[in-house]
């Protein structure tokens, strides 16, 4: 496992070293998915296989822009 140490700056900003953007092929605009595991946060680019592995993970469940349509309406009173 490589690991390497990083700042994290007062916007919650750190920098991914280059070596390991390079073997991710991340570059400017590649979108990270965010996930917390117990107590580690895994990063990982958004790919197809990405999107893949997680299609219809939440359905059947709530909606949330149904949901937050009703938040909505009902803030309106």
């Amino acid at each position: 496992m490589l690991r390497r140490i990083t700042t994290v700056s007062s916007k919650g900003q750190f920098v991914i070293p280059a070596e390991f953007r390079a073997s991710l092929r991340i570059e400017p605009g590649t979108r990270i998915s965010v996930a917390l595991e117990n107590t580690r946060i895994v990063l990982e680019p958004v790919s197809e296989e990405l999107v893949d592995r997680t299609r219809g993970m939440f359905k059947g469940g709530p909606s949330l822009s149904a949901a937050l349509k009703k938040q909505r309406q009902k803030d309106k009173w």
